[in-house]
C-alpha cells in the first residue's frame, strides 16, 4: 500500500481539474517537497486509496497544464511529470518534485514550506537561515569523492560493515545477499566510479577521511569542583569511523564505571551516574545528527554533578527542545539508516524517548535540551532525586508489564506526587492536555493512578495503596489529599478563622495544596449551603453558614 512519508503524498484527481481545482494546495505541497528532500506527490489517488478510482482516465493535456501552473504559482521549483496505468487499467499522475540544492522555493506570493513527516508545514522567516545552512548537508552524503575510487577503501572496515550488515535482523534477507560491491550502492556510499562522502566516512581509509572537510572530531573534557579541567581524551586522528567513534567514547572513559549503591529490599542495586544505554544514544544523535558541512569538534564535558554534550550546529528544522520527544526529522538521512539498519540507534528517529525512559526509571531527571546559537546542548544530571522511585516503579512494572510512555508518566508522577495534565503536557512536550491521556494510557484501568477534575484541569497522582504496597518511603505531602478530607480542613479552618478569603485558607491549611483545588471544594460546600460568601472576585470571603443544618463539611 502506498503510504504517505517524508517523501510521498497523495492527491484526488480534483485537486487538478474542475471547479474544486486547489492549484494554490498543489503549489504549496511543491515548495515543501523542494524545500526538503525532494519527494513524489501522486495525484489521482484518493488518502486511503492504493489505486486510482475505476475508469479513471487522465486527460493528455493535463500533465503540461499542471507543469505550466506551478512554473506560475512557485519559484525555484522544479517538476517532472509521468502519467501511468494501474492495475485496474485506471491512469493517475506522478509528480516528482526535484530538491532545491542551492536555493529556497517559494511559492510566489511569498509564502515558504517545508516536508515535515507526512505534511508540508510553513516555514516561519526566521527558519530561512537555518534551512540555507542546512541544505548543503542534504546532499553532501551521497556527493561523490571523485579522488577516491569505490574499491579503494579499508578493507577491515568494509568487512566489518559487510558482517555487520548480514547480522543485523533489521536488514532484510534481499540486502543480505548482495554483495560488497552491491552494498556499497544501497547505501549509497559510492556513487558510479567513485565513493561518496558517506562511503569515506564509514568504509574510507583514514588518510582520506582525514581529507573530508569536516569530519567528526570527539573531546572528552572532565572538570572538578573550580572547573580546573582534570582529564582530556580527544579522538581526532580520524582512524574511527562513526560505529567505532561510539564505541571508543563508551570504552577509553574510565568514568563510565562510576556510580551509587542503593538499597532494594534484601539486595543492593548499582546505579551509573551515567548510563550507557544513555550515554551510546546521545553520542550516536550527536553524530548522526552533525552538521557534515559545518566545522565543529563534538564535546563531552563532565563536571562533578552533571554531563553536557555539545553538537555543533541548531536542531533539524521542524525540531525544538520543546518536542524533540516526539518529532522524527534526520538531518543525515542516509546516515542515520545505516546507524538503524546496524542497531546502532535505538529506532529511526532521534531516541529520546530511550533516554527519558532509563533516566527516569533510575531516580534521574529528564534531560535538559538547549538548542543555543551555533550548537546544541544536551545536560544530564547524575543525581538520584528519590531512591525509592526505583523500587516503586520496579514493582510496578514487574506486576503490569506496563509500555514506555506508561513508565514515563508514572515515573514523572512518582518524582512530583501530583501532575494536572497541562503540566505533563509542557514536561513532555506535546500540543496541549488533551494528548496526555495517550501518555497516560492503562495506568487508571491498572488501579496505579488516579485523577481529579476535567479536562486541562486533570490532576493525576499515584494512588496512596499502590505506595503503601509498594514501600514507598516518599515525602509526606497534601497534594494527593482526597477530597472529603479537604472539604473538612476547610470547614474547620474557617470555624476557626471566619471571613477568610481562599489564599489565606491556603496558607493555614497548607501551601502544597493548590488554589484551584482549595477553590473548587469550597464552590462544593457553597452548592451544599455548607459555607456562605461576600465580595466579589478576588475580595471574595468565606465563613460558615450558621443558618444550615449542616454542621460538617463532610455530610450531606
Amino acid at each position: 500500500m502506498i503510504q504517505e512519508d517524508l517523501y510521498t503524498e497523495k492527491k484526488s484527481l480534483r485537486i487538478v481539474t474542475g471547479k474544486t481545482a486547489n492549484w494554490k494546495e498543489l503549489a504549496k505541497e511543491c515548495v515543501g517537497f523542494a524545500n526538503a528532500r525532494g519527494g513524489t506527490i501522486i495525484i489521482g489517488i484518493e488518502d486511503n486509496g492504493d489505486i486510482p478510482p475505476e475508469d479513471q482516465q487522465i486527460d493528455p493535456q493535463l500533465p503540461a497544464i499542471i507543469q505550466r501552473r506551478i512554473a506560475e504559482l512557485t519559484i525555484n521549483t522544479g517538476i517532472v511529470l509521468e502519467t501511468k496505468m494501474a492495475k485496474n487499467d485506471s491512469s493517475f499522475i506522478v509528480l516528482k518534485v526535484l530538491q532545491s540544492q542551492a536555493t529556497i522555493a517559494s511559492t510566489t506570493d511569498g509564502q515558504y514550506y517545508y516536508r515535515l513527516s507526512d505534511s508540508c508545514m510553513p516555514l516561519p522567516p526566521d527558519e530561512l537561515m537555518r534551512l540555507l545552512t542546512d541544505k548543503p548537508s542534504f546532499i553532501w552524503e551521497t556527493k561523490p569523492v571523485r579522488t577516491i575510487f569505490r574499491n579503494n577503501y579499508d578493507p577491515q572496515k568494509m568487512e566489518d560493515f559487510v558482517f555487520a550488515v548480514r547480522n543485523s535482523e533489521r536488514v532484510s534477507p534481499f540486502v543480505k545477499q548482495k554483495n560488497n560491491d552491491e552494498l556499497l550502492d544501497y547505501y549509497l556510499m559510492a556513487d558510479s566510479e567513485y565513493l561518496t562522502n558517506l562511503g569515506v566516512l564509514w568504509v574510507g581509509r583514514r588518510s582520506d577521511r582525514a581529507k573530508l572537510s569536516y569530519a567528526p572530531v570527539i573531546q572528552f573534557l572532565k572538570y572538578d569542583e573550580n572547573e580546573n579541567r582534570v582529564n582530556k581524551i580527544v579522538w581526532d586522528d580520524f582512524s574511527l569511523n562513526p560505529a567505532e567513534l561510539i564505541e571508543a567514547v563508551w570504552t577509553q572513559i574510565p568514568d563510565w564505571k562510576e556510580g551509587v549503591e542503593i538499597s532494594d529490599g534484601l539486595f543492593r542495586r548499582f546505579i551509573s551516574n551515567y548510563e550507557e544505554e544513555v550515554i551510546r544514544e546521545l553520542i550516536t544523535n550527536a553524530l548522526v545528527h552533525h552538521p557534515y558541512t559545518t566545522r565543529g569538534d563534538i564535546f563531552i564535558n563532565m563536571y562533578p554533578n552533571c554531563l553536557e554534550i555539545h553538537n555543533p550546529g541548531s536542531l533539524p528544522i521542524g525540531v525544538t527542545p520543546s518536542n524533540i520527544l516526539h518529532k522524527t526529522v534526520r538531518r543525515n538521512d542516509k546516515l542515520a539508516q545505516i546507524f538503524y539498519d546496524l542497531k546502532l540507534m535505538e529506532r529511526e528517529g532521534s531516541g529520546y524517548d530511550k533516554i527519558y525512559e532509563t533516566l527516569l526509571v533510575n531516580g534521574k531527571q529528564p534531560p535538559e535540551i538547549k538548542d543555543i546559537d551555533d550548537r546544541v546542548q544536551v545536560i544530564i544530571n547524575k543525581k538520584i532525586i528519590k531512591p525509592e522511585i526505583i523500587s516503586l516503579l520496579s514493582r510496578i512494572n514487574d506486576e503490569f508489564q506496563l509500555n514506555q510512555k506508561e513508565i514515563i508518566c508514572l515515573s514523572l508522577l512518582a518524582q512530583h506526587t501530583t501532575l494536572s495534565a497541562l503540566e505533563l503536557a509542557k514536561t513532555l512536550g506535546l500540543p496541549g492536555a488533551g494528548s496526555v491521556k495517550q501518555w497516560v494510557g492503562k495506568l487508571p484501568d491498572y488501579g496505579i493512578i488516579n485523577s481529579r477534575g476535567k479536562a486541562k484541569g486533570t490532576e493525576y497522582f499515584i494512588r496512596p495503596q499502590i505506595l503503601q504496597r509498594a514501600r514507598f518511603k516518599g515525602k509526606t505531602t497534601l497534594k494527593r489529599i482526597e477530597g472529603y478530607r479537604l472539604t473538612e480542613l476547610i470547614f474547620q479552618d474557617l470555624s476557626i478563622y471566619p471571613n477568610s478569603s481562599v489564599s489565606e485558607i491556603n496558607e493555614r491549611i497548607g501551601k502544597e495544596i493548590k488554589p484551584r483545588q482549595i477553590k473548587f471544594a469550597i464552590d462544593k460546600m457553597r452548592e451544599k449551603g455548607t459555607i456562605k460568601a461576600v465580595g466579589k472576585s478576588r475580595w471574595t470571603r468565606y465563613s460558615i453558614n450558621n443558618s444550615s443544618s449542616n454542621k460538617s463539611g463532610n455530610k450531606p
